[in-house]
């Protein structure tokens, strides 16, 4: 999984499977953009103006629980 925050574009970029070639998108909200494989699985999803829809666009923390 790799994440991606473009400050010139204010664009979030969550790419979950970069093995899997994207097929289709859907903006399933205003601003809100879900990629998915030939298989109808997600494989990325991107926020547009991230700064007004996302708290700290410009840091990640990431946590994994048992």
């Amino acid at each position: 999984m790799k994440v991606t925050y473009d400050q010139h574009t204010d664009t979030l970029v969550v790419e979950l499977r970069a093995d899997r070639p994207v097929a289709e998108s859907d903006e399933t909200s205003p601003g809100v953009i879900l990629d998915f494989d030939a298989e109808g699985n997600v494989v990325s999803l991107e926020v547009l103006d991230a700064s007004q829809r996302v708290t700290g666009a410009d840091r990640m923390e990431f946590h994994v629980t048992p």
